[in-house]
């Protein structure tokens, strides 16, 4: 049995799901940036941009909270082998329609929604799995380890995603996601935990309706769920849509392929820290750190000089990790095992719900307020809201604990 001080990554099954989900991560992050510019070199605007990527979103968004049920029925790992084998495949045909120079803005919109449907079906069970894979007194270690490798693949992946696509074109950097998603259906195939206890007995519905009276449970839970929505209504659009059009076309396509990078190089900075703090207040200063998001936005409306903008793009990313990584301990500790799924399934709804919205407005309303002005209220918004949303008694209060789920309500 490993010790407290121990390391997760000397157990097989917490090996391979790192594995697979940091070597998904590598193609996944170039797709954004191979998606963006493909709109664009087919004569897509900033409006339609929105749209293409809003459709891949509100996919995800429709199907989400049946992964969660689903999540909470299947093994874990088998959905997840079977999401990323179907998502190659996918991307093979994306790859494939780009390099032959046969793509269109309705293909990508729908070949986006597809993706979108399978990576939902996944994402619940994904994010449920690592308490299953090691000993409760090094969860908090998993935690971090996960995310950091997560997002370190990440940031290889943006960096690379620019030199490609300027270089090759979208397709290649698409095909690269496919082999990707290949290699992480061996990875989470040679897992081996147990199902979960439950069978299917419930219908949808009712299973759907003991999730979200879980979430209700935890005033803390429900409450930063609230607080991103608005993060990514704000955010999306700034992200998916202006990012590639204010830097790409100020500093060339590769630059919004560092920029990306540098905001997730912020995530492997903000891991490596979390790897030695660990605050007891779980999300006092979790909260308190999301406000440094609004610095990425305020560069790309502020800087002239692009040293600026990865700066910003940088400091967004600390901030947003390390509150990812005391959000995601603080969801493990506190909800019970048979419900993990369905919760993190609420969690991303709730997340990414109002995310397709943002996108598809953000054209119009660029249009008529100005990108500059637009971007200064984004920073504004999602800054004040993490330090409107720490004053909660249930965030400021959440400790961190040892191993034991609690039952009470937060």
């Amino acid at each position: 049995m490993l010790g407290p001080h121990g390391s997760p990554l000397r157990i097989p099954d917490f090996r391979w799901l790192v594995g697979g989900v940091t070597v998904s991560a590598l193609g996944s992050a170039m797709t954004p940036v191979a998606l963006a510019f493909a709109v664009l070199d087919l004569g897509g605007s900033a409006t339609q941009l929105g749209l293409v990527v809003a459709a891949f979103s509100a996919a995800e968004v429709v199907t989400i909270l049946y992964g969660g049920v689903l999540g909470d029925r299947l093994p874990r790992q088998l959905l997840m082998q079977g999401s990323a084998a179907a998502t190659c495949v996918s991307q093979a045909i994306c790859a494939t329609v780009l390099i032959t120079g046969h793509g269109s803005i309705l293909f990508l919109t729908l070949i986006g929604v597809l993706n979108g449907c399978l990576g939902a079906l996944a994402q619940p069970a994904s994010n449920s799995l690592t308490r299953f894979t090691v000993p409760d007194e090094l969860l908090g270690r998993a935690v971090v380890i996960r995310s950091l490798a997560n997002q370190t693949s990440y940031a290889v992946g943006f960096a690379l995603a620019g030199i490609i696509v300027a270089v090759a074109g979208s397709g290649w950097a698409i095909a690269i996601d496919a082999v990707s998603y290949a290699l992480a259906a061996v990875f989470f195939s040679l897992i081996r935990v147990a199902a979960p206890a439950r069978g299917a007995g419930e219908r949808l519905l009712s299973e759907l309706a003991d999730g979200f009276r879980e979430v209700l449970r935890h005033t803390w839970l429900w409450l930063l769920i609230g607080q991103a929505l608005l993060y990514h209504l704000c955010f999306g659009g700034v992200q998916g849509v202006l990012g590639p059009i204010v830097v790409g076309d100020t500093w060339g396509e590769a630059a919004w392929g560092w920029a990306l990078a540098s905001l997730m190089a912020g995530f492997v900075i903000g891991g490596l820290i979390a790897l030695r703090w660990r605050p007891q207040f779980l999300l006092r200063w979790g909260v308190l750190l999301l406000s440094l998001t609004a610095a990425f936005p305020l560069a790309m409306a502020v800087a002239d000089q692009l040293p600026l903008v990865l700066l910003g793009a940088a400091v967004h990313g600390v901030g947003l990790q390390l509150f990812s990584v005391n959000w995601d301990l603080a969801i493990q500790e506190n909800v019970a095992e048979d419900m993990l799924s369905r919760v993190y399934a609420f969690d991303l709804v709730g997340s990414f719900v109002c995310r397709p919205l943002g996108m598809a407005l953000t054209g119009p309303v660029v249009g008529l307020v100005g990108i500059d002005r637009w971007l200064l209220v984004v920073a504004g918004v999602i800054g004040f809201s993490s330090l409107a949303a720490v004053a909660a008694p249930s965030v400021w209060r959440l400790t961190r604990r040892v191993s034991a789920v609690s039952t009470a309500p937060g």
